[in-house]
């Protein structure tokens, strides 16, 4: 459940008296772009890198956004009020209210930031491919806007079968990521991931740990791999903000050797040891 105050272009309400207009350009055409950070101890983690994408998302679709003062004063007055420590945080930019159509209005961007109690994660994710392809080449690819319909509907896909995760391929039939995260796999002991030409939404825990490889002597590369080296790795994983990074146990029916695997686990406490001694790296 949403926490109950919520905070709407420059002000604190409470989330069943917050109005956003019914022409607004996020509700009508899904113009927008949005983050979710998970608060450790009451501090959203990885601000910083957040920020940059939040503003390199806006960029993409032509959006302004508020600075990043008001936005970080914003998160935290939300976070008190609702006396989050531990949570998910999530800020969205919209086009606005604009006319009804594809074209923006002149009001200017509609800004909300909510929070809500934290995700209670698996043991470990089911995954099954998506039928329909992500375009690597498509207009938002890479950016992390609110058009998730596709998502949805992925997920949905998923959860028909069982799965808690669905994966996309791109158009060339490579793996590209899944519904909500980002997909390592761990293939003769080398650890791939999908590169940023594959389509997919660089997250920052992705970022995180290809940054905490080299010292925990693990061999890790960005590049193209098709789902067959899914079905054949050792182990692999998701990563997202509020996973952090979460074992597959299944992919398409093929129960992976292990989950967690070694380096699975060994990442994952490196990024927790991480969080411990950095909320912003």
């Amino acid at each position: 459940m949403s926490a109950s105050v919520v905070w709407v272009d420059g002000a604190l309400v409470p989330a069943d008296e917050a109005r956003i207009s019914p022409f607004d350009h996020g509700l009508l055409v899904g113009d927008g772009v949005f983050e979710t950070l998970c608060v450790y101890g009451g501090t959203p983690f990885a601000w910083r890198r957040h920020a940059d994408r939040l503003e390199l998302s806006a960029r993409g679709l032509g959006l302004g956004v508020p600075d990043r003062a008001t936005l970080r004063a914003a998160a935290d007055a939300v976070l008190a009020a609702n006396g989050l420590r531990e949570a998910r945080l999530r800020i969205t930019v919209t086009g606005g209210p604009a006319p009804l159509g594809s074209e923006r209005g002149e009001h200017g961007p509609t800004v909300i930031v909510a929070a809500a109690a934290a995700r209670v994660s698996p043991a470990s994710e089911q995954v099954v491919t998506a039928p329909w392809p992500r375009n690597e080449r498509g207009a938002t690819a890479g950016l992390k806007t609110i058009s998730y319909a596709e998502n949805v509907r992925a997920l949905a896909y998923a959860h028909e079968r069982g799965a808690t995760e669905a994966l996309f391929l791109n158009t060339s039939g490579d793996v590209c990521e899944a519904t909500g995260s980002n997909v390592f796999a761990v293939v003769d002991g080398l650890l791939l991931t999908p590169p940023a030409e594959a389509g997919c939404l660089l997250g920052v825990t992705r970022a995180l740990v290809l940054e905490l490889c080299p010292d925990l002597g693990i061999e890790a590369i960005a590049r193209p791999f098709g789902p067959e080296a899914l079905t054949a790795a050792d182990e692999a994983f998701l990563t997202s903000s509020t996973r952090e990074i979460e074992p597959i146990s299944h992919f398409d029916d093929v129960a992976l050797p292990a989950a967690p695997g070694d380096i699975t686990h060994q990442l994952a406490q490196a990024f927790r040891a991480l969080v411990a001694r950095d909320l912003d790296p």
